[in-house]
This record gives C-alpha cells, sequence and structure tokens, in this order.
C-alpha cells in the first residue's frame, strides 16, 4: 500500500513539474508547515532553506522549531537546488495564489529576483522565511499566509482563554459574595 502511494506522489510530482513553468511558486507541505520555492526551469528552484531543512521528517530538529526548516537561523540561506531534492517524499502544488491580490512580475523578472538573493543569509520565522522570500520574488511583497493564519489562530486561542479566564473569576467572584453574605 505505502508504495502505491509512493508511487502516485511521485507522479502527481512529476505531473506538477512538467506543467511549472519559470517563476511559479512550488508549495512542499510537510507536517508542520509548508516550505516553499520558486521554479526557475530545468527542474531547478531557488528557496530559503538551511543545513538540516527537515524535509525528509517534516519537523527538522525540535529544538529550533523557531528557525528554517529546523536549522538555524545563522546558517539559513537563499540557494538553488534540483526539485527532486527538495521535493523528497512529499506532495508539491503550483501555488500562485497570491497573484489575485498582488500582481506577479514577469516570469523572467521573478527569476531574476530570485537568483539576486542567492548566498544570502538570513531567516525569521514571522518577517522572513522562505513564504516571505517566494512571494516577494513573484509578487514584491514579503507576505506569509501561514504565519498570519498561526498569528489568527493564536489571537483567537488568546482571547478565548482571556474570555474564559474573565468568566471563572466572576464565577468565583459570585461564589464567594454569597458564601460572605450567608
Amino acid at each position: 500500500m505505502a508504495l502505491v502511494s509512493m508511487d502516485l506522489r511521485r507522479r502527481h510530482n512529476a505531473t506538477v513539474l512538467a506543467s511549472a513553468t519559470e517563476g511559479d511558486l512550488l508549495e512542499f507541505p510537510r507536517k508542520l508547515f509548508s516550505h516553499w520555492a520558486v521554479y526557475i526551469g530545468g527542474g531547478q528552484v531557488v528557496h530559503l532553506t538551511g543545513e538540516n531543512d527537515g524535509i525528509s521528517d517534516g519537523l527538522g530538529n525540535p529544538g529550533t522549531c523557531f528557525s528554517v526548516s529546523g536549522s538555524n537561523m545563522d546558517k539559513a540561506m537563499v540557494q538553488i537546488d534540483n526539485f527532486w531534492d527538495v521535493v523528497k517524499t512529499s506532495k508539491v502544488n503550483k501555488n500562485n495564489e497570491k497573484d489575485a491580490r498582488h500582481r506577479p512580475f514577469t516570469r523572467r523578472e521573478i527569476v531574476k529576483r530570485a537568483l539576486s538573493k542567492v548566498g544570502k543569509v538570513g531567516y525569521n520565522a514571522i518577517w522572513s522565511n522562505c513564504e516571505h522570500f517566494a512571494s516577494w520574488c513573484r509578487n514584491g511583497v514579503k507576505m506569509s499566509e501561514q504565519v498570519e493564519d498561526a498569528v489568527s489562530k493564536a489571537g483567537i486561542v488568546g482571547f478565548l482563554g482571556i474570555g474564559a479566564a474573565i468568566l471563572i473569576g466572576i464565577a468565583v467572584s459570585k461564589s464567594g459574595r454569597r458564601n460572605q453574605t450567608q
């Protein structure tokens, strides 16, 4: 069964690769996050990554969860890699959805922008991750929907937690007042 699944995934990835054109953004969903790259043609991608990028397990080193794909921030850099070396066993999707809100550069300009950053070191999970890099190359805007989603969810959870604490506090306070009047 696992071999069939791997074969289907590999065929899917080959189809995505065959349909990709220079400047397309490729999203590699992992267990906890998605990795992003810019397709530059010839089976090559440019992406912000690290030495131990967590590609094979989707987690990297849990001790560096606020690092680039499991690698220390100071070791993260923009580099060119073979598509198949990046995809490994994950499933890839072409994702140019940000084009609906932000006009993309020409394919030639997208590739030029990506290549201009090769060798640059730097990473921040909130402000400068692989999705920020890819969207900057294509759309000129550093944005990461997975960060926006995480911040939004954290805000909702935090709001609910504060609300629950307030309600518990009110209930305890009323209960204490009732006990004092009796």
